[in-house]
């Protein structure tokens, strides 16, 4: 692993979930994410939680709460992928999962 460090064939990003308090703004679950000192803005979107995770649209936020881990695991796919959005938010739609 050192001889690769050295090289740069390492990647040294990390997406933790710090911030235990997602909150809804009518469309999306949105939450964040940190990789050292950097914020990631994160969000899965209502239709993903309705169509993954049999979700209530009345009650995103339980849904959110019900299936983190896999939540969060995707949002890490797709920031190690380094896909976001031009306004660099991490959006998880339905076709992501």
């Amino acid at each position: 692993m050192g001889i690769l460090g050295v090289l740069g064939m390492l990647d040294g990003r990390r997406l933790d979930f710090p911030d235990p308090q997602p909150r809804s703004n009518g469309e999306a679950v949105l939450f964040r994410g940190r990789d050292g000192e950097l914020v990631i803005e994160c969000a899965i979107s209502r239709e993903a939680l309705e169509d993954h995770f049999n979700g209530d649209y009345k009650e995103p936020l339980k849904v959110f709460k019900a299936h983190r881990e896999r939540i969060e695991y995707e949002a890490r796919r797709k920031y190690l992928a380094g896909v976001l959005e031009d306004d660099r938010l991490l959006m998880i739609r339905t076709q992501d999962l």
